[in-house]
């Protein structure tokens, strides 16, 4: 086996997919993603010229996007942990969550951390409004949803909770969850205490003081 990925451990889908490498104690060869115009920066360029990460290369074959990197990984890199479940009816339910948090929770917490890096003058402070609201709505569904859930899904981790653990994560630092919202924020605690999550945290402190909002003194 000679996976590679190219990624950042303070990125939220980065961490997505090294969740499911690390669930599963699959072996990968790090391709970190650091400067302008590294080696490994213009070989990641060479692979995939919209510079989006995270991207598994097995071989000869070059994967993008987080979700469908664990996909892969079930299929043909599988481990004791399946992240995608074999009876499509309980598959269609992960992809749904999937989904969930990537466009609903990680997208707008995005958009807050995006606006904040650009200019005075081009930034949209409606377009951050409606992001912050779009967070409200989300975390109240969420808590509804979990309030009789272990995991996202179920009783099982799955890709959904691979998603799930970076974009709560980052989402809290940028829209605090609150106190409204208890389901959820048990639920981002559950997330936190798991091995695979915690150990890409940890591999991410050091980059803390380049959060745009101020990375807050926890987690």
């Amino acid at each position: 086996m000679n996976l590679k990925l190219y990624a950042h451990p303070f990125s939220s889908y980065c961490q997505k997919a090294l969740i499911a490498l690390y669930e599963n104690d699959t072996p990968f060869e790090w391709r970190l993603l650091e400067g302008d115009d590294s080696p490994v920066v213009r070989e990641f360029t060479a692979l995939w010229p919209l510079k989006r990460f995270p991207v598994l290369v097995d071989g000869d074959r070059t994967i993008m996007e987080a979700s469908i990197i664990i996909e892969y990984l079930d299929l043909h890199h599988p481990g004791a942990m399946r992240l995608v479940p074999e009876d499509p009816r309980a598959a269609v339910e992960v992809r749904m969550l999937d989904r969930f948090f990537d466009n609903y929770i990680s997208t707008p917490q995005q958009k807050c951390v995006f606006d904040r890096i650009r200019d005075e003058p081009d930034r949209d402070d409606y377009g951050v409004v409606e992001a912050r609201s779009m967070l409200d709505t989300s975390y109240a569904w969420l808590d509804k949803t979990m309030a009789d859930r272990q995991w996202a899904a179920g009783d099982d981790f799955t890709l959904a909770d691979c998603a799930a653990a970076p974009a709560l994560f980052y989402a809290d630092w940028t829209h605090p969850i609150g106190d409204r919202f208890p389901n959820v924020l048990a639920y981002r605690q559950r997330l936190l205490a798991r091995p695979s999550f915690a150990r890409a945290v940890d591999e991410a402190r050091p980059y803390r003081p380049y959060f745009p909002l101020g990375a807050p003194d926890r987690d």
